[in-house]
């Protein structure tokens, strides 16, 4: 939101949300019932292909967002350092505003004048018409709107919503209020409507501008370089005629340089070309790519998942992952990818994060929770996580976190195997067991004395059991079997029963558990799950907490995007456990058997700004 909003700041269908599409539908009914009842001569092929074209141009924004965002997680040619938060994704979610609107004005005039259908697939004069006719009126008048939208009164009114995100992603190009696109739509319809009005327009000269702007918009508001400058050395004039990302990067940090559209030759004549240009675009076209301290690496979960990715829908990224009833119809993409990722899928990086002084990169596996469960995949899942840890090595990376499934006990060992077959590397492997223990019993409420303990009964759940006895609250079994391994695994031989009632208010439960078994809990028991995988719930009358988490401190930086179903800055803790590992410097691994003293790591934990998490709602 602009600092003092003016009038026309918000979009007119801003109150419909998710809905907004429905403004459309007219036209595209319309379009489908001539599709359906008109001989093929008697459509207007024009028209038909309105939708198409407003999808690719949604397509062509999404693998802008998706590439940008991994560009900037691995951190080579990267412009500015500063970190993108939360406010600025819901700030930027309504990038699909602008398209909604592209459609309701190549409706309008493709409706209102014969001249606007049935166009040809490419006419030479109006491609060339439009070329020049941008490059002389539209960059002229932008270049002075742009500059008059920088006056105070404009600026405070209106383009300053734009420029609240100082580090930009592609989609922030088009992040402007109503009444300030409805100038530029003016000014782009400078070329399209001469073509149109002239009988020269075409396919190519109406669709092919309109995806120019798209890619030149995209392009221009990544925040990493990657125009090579050989491209400029062998035409040197180029670079009056297209920007790069740093040039336009220069006019979002410093405000009052590089006001061009996409051609910098206004602002070579005016003499508002920033100073630095040329240096930063050099300068960024050397970065290499970021070290780093630490590596979490988790995997994906759902074949829907792909969605709820930082590097797949920026809006769903940044909510609790949840089932949303459109993505349904991703179907043939979300197959295509989960059988890409099955054959050719290798490790990814996701996001980068900055706390003090120290980088952390999370990696993902290109696995889903069901091929954890499947014996015959255990060899390959095996090799990509070893695969990773020596790569994390190779990078000189400090600790390596072993997140979700890839720490589990019957697949590596709780990571053990890696470590004996690569006794000599300096990376530390942390499964984040002690602190998995540590964040549970510090989430019992007070005062507690009895709990029911359900679920397979890993290193974290009977760690949980004898701390829970030695404290002495008493720990429930639901099976004799459950009840006689813990009788044995643990020192504490008090305080263990086996339960012939579930009166108990608190269940601490994990992998294992079933709906049939939720059922037996008293109305409103709290569910504590010590797993890295959330419960599926059963009870409306009843709470769960999420599985072991901590809020990431607010000094933590680049945190714009949800992991999984946990809260927004909210960080699993095996990905916690790995962070506060390499800020104490501690030159132990966790895993297998081995855990850090419980106390110690939630202390340091907490020292280094973690805090605890509330019930999921």
């Amino acid at each position: 939101m602009a600092t003092t909003p003016g009038f026309l700041t918000d979009w007119p269908w801003k109150h419909l949300g998710s809905f907004k599409y429905v403004i459309l539908a007219p036209w595209i009914a319309h379009s489908f019932y001539c599709l359906a009842t008109k001989e093929q001569e008697e459509r207007d092929s024009t028209n038909l292909l309105i939708v198409p074209f407003l999808l690719s141009r949604m397509v062509h924004n999404q693998l802008w967002i998706s590439f940008s965002r991994y560009r900037t997680a691995k951190g080579n040619n990267r412009i500015v350092d500063k970190g993108i938060e939360f406010d600025q994704v819901d700030r930027e979610s309504n990038w699909d505003d602008q398209i909604i609107l592209n459609g309701i004005l190549l409706y309008v005039f493709n409706t209102m004048t014969s001249a606007a259908t049935n166009l040809p697939l490419w006419k030479s004069e109006g491609v060339i018409m439009s070329i020049f006719l941008h490059a002389g009126p539209v960059e002229f008048l932008y270049y002075w709107l742009h500059r008059a939208l920088h006056h105070h009164y404009l600026y405070s009114r209106y383009h300053s919503h734009h420029h609240s995100s100082i580090v930009t992603e592609p989609i922030t190009s088009v992040i402007h209020p109503f009444a300030e696109h409805i100038s530029y739509f003016l000014l782009f319809g400078i070329p399209t409507l001469s073509t149109v009005f002239t009988g020269t327009a075409s396919l190519a000269s109406l669709f092919g501008y309109i995806t120019y702007i798209d890619l030149m918009n995209n392009m221009g508001h990544c925040n990493f370089e990657f125009i090579p400058k050989w491209i400029f050395s062998i035409f040197p004039p180029l670079k009056y005629l297209m920007y790069t990302p740093s040039f336009h990067s220069l006019h979002h940090t410093q405000f009052r340089t590089n006001y061009s559209l996409f051609m910098p030759f206004y602002d070579y004549i005016y003499g508002t070309l920033d100073k630095s240009t040329d240096s930063l675009y050099e300068k960024s076209l050397k970065r290499q790519e970021d070290s780093t301290d630490v590596v979490h690496l988790t995997h994906l979960t759902t074949p829907e998942s792909i969605y709820h990715l930082r590097l797949g829908f920026s809006s769903l990224a940044s909510m609790p992952q949840n089932k949303k009833w459109y993505i349904w119809f991703m179907w043939p993409v979300t197959l295509w990818t989960m059988i890409t990722n099955c054959i050719y899928g290798r490790t990814f990086i996701l996001e980068r994060n900055n706390l003090e002084k120290f980088k952390f990169q999370s990696w993902s596996i290109p696995r889903y929770n069901l091929q954890y469960l499947l014996n015959w995949q255990s060899q390959a899942i095996n090799s990509l996580i070893e695969d990773a840890i020596l790569q994390a090595e190779e990078k000189g990376t400090k600790v390596l976190s072993l997140g979700l499934l890839n720490q589990g006990e019957e697949l590596n060992r709780n990571g053990e195997i890696y470590i004996e077959r690569h006794p000599k590397i300096k990376i530390k492997v942390v499964d984040g067991s002690s602190l998995a223990v540590a964040v549970v019993l510090n989430s019992i409420p007070t005062g507690t004395t009895k709990v029911l303990l359900r679920g397979n009964l890993t290193k974290v759940a009977i760690s949980i059991a004898s701390s829970l006895c030695q404290r002495g609250i008493q720990v429930a079994a639901m099976y004799k079997s459950d009840y006689e391994k813990l009788k044995l695994a643990t020192s504490c031989q008090v305080n263990f029963v086996l339960s012939k009632t579930f009166d108990q208010k608190i269940w601490v439960v994990g992998d294992g558990l079933t709906v049939e078994e939720q059922m037996k809990a008293a109305k409103g028991t709290l569910f504590f799950p010590f797993s890295q995988l959330p419960p599926k719930k059963a009870r409306h009358d009843c709470f769960y907490h999420h599985p072991p988490a901590m809020l990431a401190p607010s000094s933590l930086q680049n945190l714009h995007a949800c992991e999984n179903w946990l809260p927004r800055r909210a960080m699993s803790a095996p990905r916690v456990a790995g962070i506060v590992h390499a800020l104490e410097g501690w030159d132990v691994h966790e895993c297998g058997d081995k855990m850090i003293d419980i106390d110690k790591i939630w202390e340091a934990s907490l020292k280094h700004g973690f805090k605890p998490l509330a019930f999921a709602e």
